[in-house]
């Protein structure tokens, strides 16, 4: 929750998708085919699991069979979240276990889809399973039903520690939304910016809000401000409708020197409007999560930052975690264990774009 450049509902928040999936995040937006199932190396024959489900960890002999929910294939974002999770796959398979990722066919119906793909992975006697908490309204009964079974189940992208204590599992593994935002509002305000838009498309959702929220609140701490422009539903996933509600708002108020938006796909809409108003030289611009044209402003020097929760790290930690607990029943204290935010701006954007040719960013 949490889009990316194909607006996966899932790239950017914790909590994503209000709509069908509190943030449709799809942008990584800003943010899991046909079900991306199977092994690592996308062989479903390894969808057999090798353990009962129980919670006491090292009894597994390293046999583990981990099931992973994430996102379509085909989805930038969950492409780096995958990438993570088949590294870490690689201790796994060593052992003799299995890990077997699972993800849905679109982000149409997210939350019920969900749901009924960890029903899946516990009707296959896994030792574990990993999987995000986006609409918490649909899943938290099938998380909680894997948890009175005695399987231990990790909580990773989307949902945060609060999700994780809720439904009874075992750890939070992602970015904070919030905390994301108080350093892209401090970074703004350290670079000179005064009156801050934050472009809501799916404004009520959670990690859309605390985005928006947390932007604020860092602006604030240096003596900027920031208030939000939220959009209609019917703008998500509309490009050119986005372009022209921000800029509208630019040429209705001059004040404005710095946007900042949900997810990358309304970061291109931003840069537009900002190129249409001609306000280019004044109104600097962020957005949280990756792509290759934020990254390409950057260096040119169009861009100030994205905010990178680095999905790369989500799926390594998770799957690394879920089998080191079940084969030595080791696990780290830190709760929630973030992987961001990390700031990609001028000074690091090199190494940024390594990390994405690589298919890790």
């Amino acid at each position: 929750m949490e889009r990316t450049q194909t607006r996966s509902p899932l790239g950017r928040r914790p909590a994503r998708r209000a709509l069908t999936v509190v943030s449709l995040l799809a942008a990584a937006a800003t943010a899991l085919a046909g079900c991306s199932s199977g092994s690592p190396t996308g062989d479903t024959s390894q969808a057999t699991a090798s353990t009962s489900g129980s919670t006491s960890a090292a009894s597994s002999n390293g046999k583990n069979s981990i099931y992973v929910i994430g996102g379509k294939p085909d989805d930038p974002f969950w492409s780096a979240v995958k990438r993570g999770g088949e590294e870490a796959a690689k201790l796994v398979k060593g052992a003799g276990g299995s890990v077997t990722f699972l993800g849905p066919k679109t982000y149409d119906n997210l939350g019920p889809d969900a749901a009924k793909l960890t029903l899946t992975a516990l009707s296959q006697n896994p030792s574990a399973i990993v999987v995000p908490d986006w609409v918490p309204e649909n899943q938290d009964d099938a998380i909680k039903q894997a948890v009175k079974k005695g399987v231990p189940v990790f909580i990773y992208n989307a949902g945060g520690v609060e999700a994780a204590t809720k439904t009874g599992s075992m750890k939070y593994i992602g970015s904070d939304d919030y905390e994301a935002g108080k350093a892209g509002g401090v970074k703004f305000a350290e670079e000179g910016a005064k009156n801050i838009l934050c472009v809501n498309t799916v404004p009520g959702a959670a990690n859309s809000e605390a985005r928006c929220d947390g932007i604020a609140d860092g602006a604030k701490t240096k003596g900027a401000k920031s208030k939000q422009l939220p959009l209609p539903s019917s703008n998500f996933g509309n490009p050119s409708a986005v372009t022209q509600a921000i800029k509208g708002a630019l040429l209705k108020d001059d004040t404005i020197d710095a946007l900042v938006t949900i997810g990358v796909q309304d970061a291109d809409s931003a840069a537009a409007a900002i190129d249409q108003a001609n306000v280019g030289d004044k109104v600097k611009l962020g957005t949280f999560d990756l792509s290759d044209s934020q990254l390409s402003r950057i260096k040119a020097g169009k861009q100030l930052f994205a905010i990178d929760q680095q999905p790369y790290l989500q799926g390594f930690y998770a799957v690394s975690i879920a089998n080191q607990y079940l084969s030595y029943g080791v696990l780290p204290p830190q709760n929630p264990l973030l992987t961001g935010p990390l700031l990609v701006t001028a000074d690091n954007v090199a190494a940024a774009i390594a990390g994405t040719k690589a298919g890790v960013r």
